[in-house]
């Protein structure tokens, strides 16, 4: 008999549960729509990223040099030394950095280094 009575008052509960989801679906999904029309778009975000979007040239020059480091292309010995060692930290294979990405850091340091 007890068992009866509980699972009347469960399946109860269950419907009472379901009515109140069901009552307020329309209300989170306007609400869901609403924050997702909100979110930044991917590609919005891309264009005006300060990062350089190109892939590497065949062969390193000035330019991509200080693309790579974040520097200008006329920027100082030690404005090289001190790009090199944040992005490095930032990229370093031994942190889950890329080993091509890490080279090209480091080929692009020692340009910057020899041009000055």
């Amino acid at each position: 008999m007890n068992g009866i009575i509980l699972t009347g008052l469960g399946l109860a509960a269950m419907g009472f549960g379901a009515r109140y989801v069901l009552r307020q679906l329309p209300n989170a999904t306007k609400t869901f729509t609403e924050a997702m029309k909100n979110l930044p778009k991917f590609e919005e975000s891309a264009a005006n990223s300060k990062y350089y979007k190109g892939g590497f040239d065949q062969k390193m020059n000035r330019r991509e040099a200080a693309l790579i480091l974040g520097v200008s292309p006329s920027a100082n010995k030690s404005k090289v030394k001190n790009a090199f060692k944040k992005v490095m930290t930032a990229n370093h294979p031994d942190k889950g950095g890329s080993p091509y990405i890490a080279s090209k850091i480091n080929e692009a340091k020692d340009f910057l280094e020899k041009k000055l």
